[in-house]
C-alpha cells in the first residue's frame, strides 16, 4: 500500500437488485432468445443448401432473418458483458438461463420441436434454480476503492 492513500476492502452490498441491474438482464435474455429464434428461423427458410456454393452462405448471411438474429446476437453479447461488469458471475449466467426456458417453449410452438418429458424436467429445474438465484444479490463483493488519505 502506497504512503498517503488505504484500500476499503470487501463488503456485503445491498441485497436489493436495482432497476438498471433487472432491466439490462431482460435486454440480454430478450436479446439471446430472440436473436437465436431469428437465426433458426433464417436458417431453416434458405431456399438453398449451405454446401451448395460459397454464393449461398453470402446470401444466407444477408437475408433479412440471419441478419436480425446476427444483430440481436451482437447486441446480447455486448449487453451482456455489461451486465458482467455490474454483478457476480455466480448470478448473471444462472438468472439469465431463464432464456433456456423461453427458447424451449419458442422451439416447441414456432418450430413444432418434440420436446421430452426428461427435456421438460430439465427446463423446469433451470426455471427453479433461477428462481432461486434471482433472491440473491447480484453483487456480492464491492470492489477495492482506492482513497487519498487525509493526512
Amino acid at each position: 500500500m502506497a504512503a498517503g492513500r488505504m484500500v476499503v476492502g470487501a463488503g456485503i452490498l445491498s441485497p436489493r437488485v436495482d432497476f438498471k441491474t433487472k432491466l439490462l438482464t431482460a435486454f440480454v435474455v430478450l436479446t439471446n432468445v430472440l436473436g437465436n429464434f431469428s437465426l433458426s428461423w433464417g436458417m431453416k427458410h434458405q431456399p438453398a443448401k449451405l454446401a451448395d456454393s460459397p454464393l449461398v452462405y453470402i446470401q444466407t448471411i444477408f437475408s433479412p432473418w440471419v441478419l436480425l438474429g446476427t444483430t440481436l446476437l451482437v447486441l446480447w453479447l455486448l449487453s451482456r458483458m455489461t451486465l458482467l461488469s455490474w454483478a457476480d458471475l455466480s448470478y448473471v449466467l444462472p438468472v439469465t438461463s431463464i432464456g433456456y426456458v423461453l427458447t424451449a417453449f419458442l422451439g416447441k410452438y414456432f418450430f413444432a420441436e418434440q420436446i421430452t418429458w426428461q427435456r421438460w424436467l430439465g427446463t423446469l429445474a433451470i426455471m427453479i434454480g433461477m428462481i432461486l438465484v434471482g433472491l440473491t444479490t447480484p453483487n456480492t463483493t464491492r470492489p477495492n476503492i482506492v482513497r487519498e488519505d487525509a493526512s
